[in-house]
């Protein structure tokens, strides 16, 4: 159901258009095109999350193994307009405190 979902929701139409934060740790990573798509579990639900394409990711100084199994990540996006779906769209990523810009443009 994770492939299914994140292909649904290209750009930002399906989000709120407001931004939250979720705290978590990362239990599944996918990175790849169109988006990636990682679990985070935050409070014993657990969140689907898509980040930015390979360049996009690479672009905000992400580098291979930052955005791991096991790594505590803080995360501030736009959830989905069905909060039920417990699915948000990534614009900033926290790791050990470096922030790491996906989409600057974005409030």
């Amino acid at each position: 159901m994770l492939f299914s979902l994140a292909s649904a929701h290209h750009g930002w139409r399906w989000t709120t258009g407001d931004n939250i934060e979720l705290t978590g740790i990362i239990t599944d990573v996918k990175l790849g095109n169109p988006h990636g798509v990682l679990k985070v579990r935050a409070e014993q639900e657990v969140w689907t999350v898509e980040v930015g394409q390979p360049y996009r990711n690479a672009r905000a100084g992400l580098e291979e193994g930052d955005l791991a199994v096991d790594v505590e990540v803080k995360i501030e996006g736009e959830p989905s307009a069905d909060i039920t779906e417990k699915l948000m769209k990534a614009e900033r990523i926290w790791i050990d405190g470096q922030l790491y810009e996906l989409y600057p443009e974005r409030d």
